[in-house]
């Protein structure tokens, strides 16, 4: 296996994609094979995003690939609220933590590296 530099994001997404891999395996335990389908998917895939973009062609490419990631959180965020607001569901607080702070992450990763862009672009046009 490749190993690769202490990296915040990539780390918590590996450990939100193992905390619902065990939720899915309850919601299955449960015969919740729908929700859980679509929620093993759209969890794993963030981070599956994010570790992309680690290796990304540009920072065009790195933004690209950060806001995939950010659509992906939004669609675990929906599954995870349909999850909450059912009663026969487990309870899925701890993932809404998890997912909130990788929310925030992402999002704050995504202005920067924009951000970042402008001002190389602004010092290219001065």
């Amino acid at each position: 296996m490749l190993e690769h530099k202490e990296n915040i994001i990539v780390n918590k997404c590996i450990d939100f994609s193992l905390s619902i891999i065990s939720y899915c395996e309850q919601l299955e335990n449960n015969r919740k094979f729908v929700i859980s389908n679509q929620l093993l998917k759209s969890g794993t895939s963030i981070g599956a995003n994010v570790f992309e973009a680690q290796h990304s062609e540009s920072k065009a490419d790195f933004i690209h690939k950060m806001k995939i990631a950010m659509k992906e959180v939004n669609e675990t965020i929906y599954w995870l609220t349909l999850c909450d607001k059912s009663e026969s569901y487990p309870n899925v607080a701890h993932l809404n933590e998890k997912i909130e702070l990788i929310f925030k992450i992402i999002s704050k990763i995504i202005a920067t590296s924009k951000n970042s862009i402008n001002q190389k672009l602004d010092k290219a046009i001065a």
